[in-house]
């Protein structure tokens, strides 16, 4: 399969003059009905070396073996990474995009224990769900306020407080155009299928369409109606009310 659109350097380099540290962020699992909403960052440093792996794109343009293969080119080239995840609970709790932030700040907090918080962000898309709003629905108080609602929340990993979060450059398909965002992708998909392919799955399909609208899935949730797994608070297809 090859990609429409060979990813570089320009963007993240034009970054790097201005900052030590770039982070590329990519979600999958946004359309998804079950499952969690999955968040990869990438972080580069001035020091990065300018070649990133053969055949890196936007994991979407990937087949599923060469999404794997790039996995440990893609670790070994970015000075940090980190995939972090919300669980269907949380993303009832908090909504989507809420969700997607929260998981943003989950991988933002792992590379900063380590000395890596980027001074910015490139985002992939056009709409920013990483910065909390100006007002303060989704600050630190009410995103732990929404979230004790979720079943997973007591045993989930910290998030990054709101006031540390790096200011954000967005770039449309910057998963196609930014190599930084291009292996962000290939972290967050490779991780989150093996997710998804690892569930319990009573007859859903999971391990075939990871969750989305498959034929499989609708009627899976028709005849065994919605699981732990599924986001209740969506209006799922075939569901029998």
């Amino acid at each position: 399969m090859s990609p429409a659109i060979r990813p570089d350097r320009s963007v993240e380099l034009e970054l790097l003059a201005a900052h030590e540290l770039v982070g590329g962020l990519d979600e999958v699992g946004r359309g998804s009905l079950a499952g969690p909403v999955t968040v990869g960052l990438a972080v580069v440093s001035r020091s990065t070396v300018d070649e990133y792996p053969a055949g890196l794109a936007d994991s979407k343009q990937l087949t599923a073996r060469r999404r794997e293969a790039l996995v440990q080119p893609c670790q070994a080239w970015l000075t940090d990474h980190a995939v972090a995840h919300a669980s269907p609970a949380e993303i009832d709790a908090l909504g989507i995009i809420g969700a997607l932030r929260l998981a943003g700040r989950r991988a933002l907090a792992l590379v900063a224990q380590r000395g890596h918080l980027p001074g910015v962000i490139i985002l992939d898309g056009v709409a920013d769900w990483l910065t909390a709003p100006a007002a303060d629905l989704f600050s630190d108080s009410h995103d732990d306020a929404a979230a004790v609602q979720a079943t997973e929340v007591a045993n989930a990993p910290a998030a990054l407080p709101t006031h540390d979060v790096p200011p954000v450059r967005m770039e449309v398909k910057g998963d196609a155009r930014c190599a930084v965002v291009a292996a962000a992708s290939v972290l967050a998909k490779v991780e989150r299928d093996g997710i998804m392919a690892g569930l319990d799955d009573p007859g859903y399909g999971w391990a075939a369409n990871k969750g989305y609208a498959s034929a499989t899935h609708q009627e899976g949730l028709a005849r065994l109606g919605a699981s732990a797994q599924h986001r209740r608070s969506w209006k799922l297809p075939g569901l029998r009310v």
